[in-house]
């Protein structure tokens, strides 16, 4: 079956959409009556895959159905991962080979300037993505200009890549100086790659990231290269599994950029998957949240392992190239566009412990899916997040995972007991609300850390609470913010799985040109968006769809003269035809500025460096589904629950799917579904709204 076969095929069929995290893997099935059910499997670290397989097989015995006829019916399957970065951070990337222009062998090594502790120089550099001992130089050298300097020695080349092939050597990244401007020699060192080495694969960094930074474009040609072979093996393995089992639809994967490419278009440039699975959340927040509720989102997504951030601003979810594959400054940089998440180790898994000068600490390590925290029984004795959880009443242990698991409080209890309670002189109770405690200041770390820092003021925006743990300290992260409204869609549990059942096919191409306002370069900018128009299209025709269906989102990168970093501003038009447009340009530039810096110059010319567009093809509906009522009773079983500062409260509880518009929840109170908890404190109130969204007013506080 074709793309453009399997995307107009049934559109009666079902739409998958799975996020596979560190501690479960999120499945959310769109039914053809625009209806959506959500389903979760612990991941399997060792095969992921079988992760994925494990939560379809959940989802077809609740249709009672055999899993190959629920396959048979789909439609797609848009699948987010974590593989391409865990092979990166565990050093199973392949054996890469570095070829660069001669004279210039240390990119890698002298990567960009900058230290966390400026003066602290005990603090090591990372050792080079590739290594010296595979980073090679050939003659040539290509002028700012394009103009050529030194030609390419093909002859060298020839016998660098046969000595190469007696090192071992599994993939190639080639990076040429000014390649962005003239990529004659890089394309012809590819050709030769073909010739000697068929069969092994390679980047050329003037194709995967055409940026005027060396380091930046180096890297992400050399993780591109390193990522192709388990890659290609992974999505071949999955997508050959998901046929076995009866799966007959398209296999898309989620990007970094918060879309959505087909899996053998990903296998090729799997640079593009290492932010693959936070990147969706803000997608999903933004579908599942109406414009009115707030100006900017701030979108908190709590997993098993980590907490991860992102913003919603203006409808627009903001990118970054200062993507990092680590602590900033201290780990490598992708250089490539992404969404702007940051990531903590924080979420339900994470193991709390007391060092030896009797500090408490939450995370960053977490129980994972094997062996988990104390109380799933399965091996764990470390606590973690979810164990104080348990304890405090916040989760039902007879009630995880709807029922599906049941929990073990006692051993919660004893880990927490044995490992901070009695450590810190504490009781159980006192000490799980430390544990909660620390781990929600370590979030609003986080957040302060992407919106505070970057002049956002969280008072004037809404929370987002996404992920099965997000419930648990919502309340208390909103206060702590000072937000005026929490909001936990009804598929808050499955957040990133919601976002990409939503997003759009994308591909995001990029050239740079470089003009300044005073003497701006029209016609050169206007041949440089019309290429990157006529690739957009091209895209669009690979994927089959419809015409009608593409948008083209169209930026630049722009800086003030002499700054030493540009800013990316959206663009109004895609072609420059008068002064006007120029200067509303500036003006955006001037407030993009302003609200990134809280500083601007209006009186300043800019500079434009780099000029980008995003193809965005709708595939399905963009509508966000509704959550497929399960009847039950609203109001549950009244149960204790311990808050700091009140200690032991009757709480009532309530189930999400059964709350109505009607019905107003006090804290305090606990709402439940199947996958998460949601804690409201005493003196909050929330509320059900017609979208099925639990608004929490953090305003006003109940007397």
């Amino acid at each position: 079956m074709t793309d453009a076969e399997a995307t107009t095929a049934a559109k009666s069929g079902l739409r998958f959409a799975v996020d596979t995290g560190g501690t479960f893997t999120d499945l959310i099935v769109g039914h053809p009556d625009g209806a959506v059910t959500i389903h979760k499997a612990p991941t399997t670290p060792s095969d992921p895959a079988a992760g994925v397989l494990d939560a379809l097989r959940i989802a077809a015995e609740a249709a009672g159905e055999p899993l190959e006829a629920y396959l048979g019916r789909a439609e797609i399957m848009v699948h987010g991962t974590t593989h391409a970065i865990n092979a990166i951070v565990t050093g199973r990337t392949a054996r890469t080979a570095f070829i660069t222009t001669a004279g210039h062998p240390d990119t890698l090594v002298f990567r960009e300037g900058g230290r966390q502790e400026a003066f602290n120089f005990t603090v090591p550099y990372p050792e080079p993505f590739v290594p010296k001992a595979l980073t090679f130089e050939v003659e040539e050298r290509i002028l700012r200009d394009g103009s050529v300097h030194t030609g390419l020695d093909e002859a060298q080349v020839a016998a660098l890549l046969g000595a190469l092939q007696a090192k071992g050597v599994e993939a190639i990244a080639v990076c040429f100086l000014w390649s962005i401007v003239n990529p004659a020699h890089e394309i012809a060192v590819g050709r030769l790659i073909e010739r000697h080495l068929p069969g092994v694969p390679y980047t050329l960094s003037h194709r995967i990231n055409p940026s005027i930074r060396e380091y930046r474009r180096a890297m992400s040609t050399a993780l591109d290269a390193s990522l192709k072979p388990i890659m290609g093996a992974y999505m071949s393995g999955l997508e050959s599994r998901l046929r076995d089992a009866g799966f007959a639809g398209r296999l898309l994967v989620v990007t970094s950029q918060g879309g959505v490419m087909d899996a053998a278009h990903t296998a090729e440039a799997p640079v593009h998957l290492i932010n693959s699975g936070p990147s969706t959340a803000p997608v999903g927040a933004r579908a599942y949240t109406p414009p009115e509720i707030a100006d900017t989102l701030i979108v908190g997504d709590t997993g098993g392992t980590t907490f991860d951030v992102s913003l919603v601003r203006g409808g627009r979810i903001p990118r970054t190239r200062e993507t990092w594959l680590g602590r900033p400054l201290s780990s490598h940089m992708t250089g490539m566009p992404s969404v702007d998440t940051k990531s903590i180790g924080a979420g339900g898994g994470s193991i709390a412990w007391v060092d030896s000068g009797g500090l408490l600490h939450v995370g960053p390590i977490s129980a994972g899916a094997v062996p988990g925290p104390a109380a799933y029984g399965q091996g764990g004795t470390r606590p973690t997040v979810t164990d104080a959880s348990v304890i405090l009443g916040f989760i039902d242990a007879s009630f995880f995972l709807g029922g599906r698991m049941h929990l073990d409080r006692e051993a919660a209890v004893e880990a927490v007991r044995r490992d901070v309670a009695e450590p810190l002189g504490l009781t159980v109770e006192e000490a799980a609300t430390a544990i909660v405690g620390l781990a929600t200041e370590n979030m609003v770390q986080a957040i302060m850390g992407i919106t505070v820092n970057q002049g956002i003021d969280p008072t004037d925006a809404a929370f987002i609470a996404g992920g099965g743990a997000a419930g648990i300290n919502c309340v208390a992260i909103g206060r702590r913010l000072g937000c005026h409204t929490v909001l936990v869609p009804e598929t808050a549990a499955v957040l990133a799985a919601a976002g990409a059942l939503v997003s759009d096919l994308m591909a995001h191409y990029q050239a740079m040109f470089h003009t300044d306002s005073r003497s701006f370069d029209m016609a050169g900018v206007n041949a440089v968006l019309a290429e990157l128009e006529r690739r957009c299209h091209a895209f669009a025709e690979s994927t089959g769809t419809d015409p009608a269906t593409v948008e083209i989102d169209w930026s630049t990168e722009a800086r003030y003269p002499d700054q030493a970093w540009e800013i990316e501003v959206p663009l109004r038009v895609s072609r420059f035809r008068t002064g006007d447009d120029v200067a509303a340009l500036v003006a955006d530039f001037h407030k993009t500025h302003r609200e990134v810096f809280a500083v601007d110059d209006p009186t300043s010319a800019i500079e434009t460096v780099g000029w980008n567009a995003t193809a965005r093809c709708r595939i399905g509906s963009s509508e966000p589904g509704r959550v497929r009522d399960v009847p039950s009773a609203a109001t549950l079983a009244r149960r204790p629950v311990y808050f700091g500062g009140t200690g032991w409260s009757d709480a009532a509880v309530y189930r999400f799917e059964a709350l109505t518009g009607d019905d107003a929840v006090v804290g305090p109170a606990v709402v439940e579904s199947a996958f998460t908890s949601i804690v409201i404190d005493p003196g909050y109130t929330a509320r059900r709204d017609a979208t099925g969204t639990l608004v929490i007013d953090m305003k006003r506080e109940a007397a």
